[in-house]
């Protein structure tokens, strides 16, 4: 009788062991969840379109500002000067072209014993270039208006100015970045899950992430998963044949599959920064099966002990 206890408790420590390793197996190798996740946010990288010289910085580092927010200023002079050539332009051809409405009005009303048919076409001709000269230059008013207002750079977004490395007296050039701004509303997370998790991934299951030295989770949806990543061996050698690194074959890494997770508004002790890193499991989606004992096994120990 002590023997057959001996066996049967031996048989329920191997049982529990199957067991474990299943259920380890569920947890760590093909239910959703994974460390490798990462905060990311869009910047605005705000470039001037005029260029000049800076004379007024009006934010600093890591300073919050609202969309519209005036970040810095160009020396305004030049600018100025141009919008007043522009309004006097708009004078010089207002008159002229009154005077060539009235010149080819005379023109016409006379008969062509008193003027040629040639001549009334060359007025009616000069009237005509003086609407489109007028045309051209209102078109340069609302140039030099347009250029005027951007000597002041506005943030494009509510955010944060972050690595502002800009001072009065810099030059700022047309088209070249001096100024990023993060995106307030534009924060997810980018959670790298490995190929044997997908089939219990699904976009808008729910997920927590629980950031590196905090304990309350940031919840979330999946909001997408990515296509394609790339494929090391596709690169080409130099002679433009296939570049193949040798693999061992008895061990096969599974790749890691970037899913792209949209969150709310976050808890208010936890600050969300660009780059942090999380933990993140899906909550709420169909997860892996909750492992069963193998009623076959115990069995065939029972049957053999007795």
């Amino acid at each position: 009788m002590v023997k057959l206890l001996r066996y049967l408790a031996t048989g329920v420590l191997v049982v529990a062991a199957l067991v474990a390793a299943r259920y380890g197996w569920l947890v760590y190798v093909t239910s959703p969840w994974t460390r490798d996740g990462m905060v990311r946010v869009q910047v605005a990288n705000v470039a001037p379109q005029i260029s000049g010289q800076i004379v007024e910085v009006r934010t600093y580092d890591n300073q919050h500002v609202h969309k519209g927010d005036i970040l810095y200023v160009i020396e305004k002079f030049d600018f100025e000067v141009a919008l007043d050539n522009a309004k006097a332009t708009i004078l010089s051809r207002q008159a002229d072209l009154e005077v060539k409405k009235a010149q080819n009005a005379r023109r016409a009303a006379l008969t062509t014993l008193s003027t040629s048919i040639e001549e009334k076409q060359v007025f009616d001709g000069n009237e005509k270039i003086a609407v489109a000269a007028l045309a051209s230059a209102k078109a340069s008013l609302a140039q030099a208006e347009i250029n005027l207002k951007r000597t002041e750079v506005r943030s494009p977004v509510d955010g944060f100015v972050t690595n502002l490395l800009m001072r009065v007296g810099d030059s700022a050039r047309v088209g070249t970045p001096n100024v990023s701004v993060i995106d307030e509303n534009s924060y997810w997370i980018d959670a790298y899950f490995e190929e044997t998790k997908l089939a219990h991934i699904h976009v808008g299951d729910e997920v927590e992430a629980t950031l590196l030295g905090y304990q309350t989770p940031v919840i979330g949806r999946i909001e997408s998963i990515t296509g394609g990543i790339s494929a090391a061996n596709a690169a080409s050698s130099t002679q433009g044949l296939p570049n193949v690194d040798p693999v061992f074959t008895w061990v096969r890494l599974a790749q890691r599959i970037p899913v792209r997770i949209s969150i709310g508004q976050g808890p208010q002790d936890v600050p969300l920064i660009a780059g942090m890193t999380c933990s993140v499991s899906v909550v709420g989606g169909r997860q892996a099966p909750a492992p069963k004992p193998d009623r076959g096994i115990l069995d065939r120990l029972i049957s053999r002990l007795g």
